[in-house]
């Protein structure tokens, strides 16, 4: 039998990172580790309970990457809980695996309810931009943070930066000597 996909074998705890260019199947591999944490699959590699998505935070550049994942990650969730239902043609060898892993009738009915329930909940999965999670962490957690409950995330930051250059320039170029000027001007 050939090597297991690393999807099914890569470590759900402690801190892992996945780093890929555009691409290179980082949705697919989201959403097998995302099946694999509902299932509570994996043996050694697993996280120590499976876990539903309000408690699997999943975190991304773009709002439009945050709705591709949710609608992915749900279509992969009810693709499998078909899949170990019975209803399948096989190929896909994610999925393949994952039944493999489960061979009595009970554990697979088990999962496929489980991974249906998921896929239904995923509505309230915690899949963010990392903006929205930061903004979010705030809001939730005001009195620890010293933070405001209002905050409003602003996405054009532009006056601050004007303002924080104007301040660098006041505080560390102003001190130069006037003699300086030449060499900041690039002369």
């Amino acid at each position: 039998m050939s090597e297991r996909p690393l999807p099914l074998t890569f470590p759900l705890h402690g801190t892992r990172l996945i780093e890929a260019s555009a691409g290179t199947g980082k949705t697919f591999t989201l959403a097998a580790l995302y099946l694999r944490l509902v299932l509570g699959h994996g043996g050694e590699a697993a996280f120590p309970r499976p876990l539903l998505p309000p408690e699997i935070l999943v975190v991304t550049f773009t709002e439009a990457a945050t709705e591709e994942l949710r609608e992915r990650i749900r279509d992969r969730l009810a693709e499998a809980a078909r899949a170990f239902a019975g209803d399948r043609a096989g190929g896909d060898p994610i999925l393949d695996e994952l039944l493999a892993d489960y061979p009595d009738p009970d554990q697979r009915a088990a999962a496929a309810r489980r991974l249906d329930a998921a896929a239904q909940w995923m509505d309230e999965a915690a899949i963010y931009t990392i903006h929205g999670f930061c903004n979010r962490m705030l809001k939730q957690h005001a009195f620890d943070s010293g933070s405001l409950f209002n905050l409003e995330l602003n996405e054009d930051a532009s006056e601050e930066q004007h303002r924080a250059a104007c301040d660098y320039w006041r505080t560390v170029i102003g001190r130069f000597p006037a003699a300086a000027a030449p060499a900041l001007r690039g002369a």
